[in-house]
């Protein structure tokens, strides 16, 4: 028996991996957070599973007692988590419990909620010359922070910022964030990304709190902070310049070109 947790992706059905799905078909017991996931993910076990479970009114407890009792079955559980189970998916407790109770686990992963919304936005977030690094965290709230990852030192960095979990603060944020970037740094607001009922808002520091109020977004949303959403100064990448060589692409081009096989 083994325990998977299955990255369900942002929203769309079919932003999930097909090892994902191909899991999840094979797992006799079902559990997702109906708050984060939407029902559509599973319309393709609706029918075979034996047990699909909501787990947004559970507790650890209790999700730990559906597990012991599908492991003294010897059934295989599905362990849905939004997202990439990675990045705040708070799976990190559950395979703890997991390890305590002797349970196999395996972690598949899924599309995230930062790289989804680049694809709504059609931006890159790391740009030559510009940043090329991504931070992602989330705003101060009950979760404990080390005093070296609030965001006034990670912004210090001048590097992208997606930030999980802080739209009701979002006016905090931007006075945190404009002594850094400036008020006239580009920031979109992503809500429900992938979902059918998707929305952004795009603007600056100087104006977004507005913005986010006018459209009345209060969960759900990535905030994207960077020069890289509005930028179109920056160079070229190497990947494909004419006169940068490397391993695939020697200066001395042989005098057949490479060709693939069909």
């Amino acid at each position: 028996m083994t325990v998977y947790f299955i990255g369900a992706g942002p929203g769309d059905p079919d932003l999930m991996t097909l090892k994902g799905m191909k899991t999840l078909k094979k797992c006799p017991v079902v559990m997702y957070a109906g708050s984060l996931i939407p029902r559509e993910v599973l319309a393709e076990v609706e029918d075979t599973a034996e047990k699909i479970i909501d787990t947004a009114s559970i507790d650890l407890d209790e999700i730990s007692a559906v597990i012991e009792e599908a492991h003294k079955e010897g059934k295989d559980v599905a362990r849905l988590q939004c997202g990439d189970p990675a990045l705040y998916g708070a799976i990190g407790e559950q395979i703890r419990r997991l390890e305590e109770f002797g349970i196999d686990y395996q972690v598949i992963p899924g599309v995230s909620a930062v790289a989804a919304s680049a694809a709504m936005l059609g931006k890159e977030l790391t740009l030559s010359g510009v940043t090329q690094t991504v931070i992602m965290t989330r705003y101060e709230g009950k979760t404990p922070f080390p005093e070296r990852e609030r965001l006034p030192q990670l912004a210090q960095s001048g590097a992208t910022l997606a930030i999980h979990l802080g739209i009701l603060r979002i006016h905090k944020i931007v006075e945190e964030l404009i002594p850094h970037y400036g008020e006239d740094c580009p920031i979109a607001v992503c809500y429900r990304t992938s979902w059918p009922d998707q929305d952004y808002v795009t603007g600056t520091l100087k104006d977004i709190v507005q913005k986010v109020r006018d459209k009345g977004f209060t969960r759900t949303a990535l905030i994207l902070v960077g020069h890289v959403l509005d930028c179109d100064d920056f160079a070229d990448s190497y990947l494909y310049a004419k006169d940068q060589a490397h391993v695939y692409r020697p200066k001395v081009k042989p005098e057949t070109p490479r060709t693939v096989k069909r």
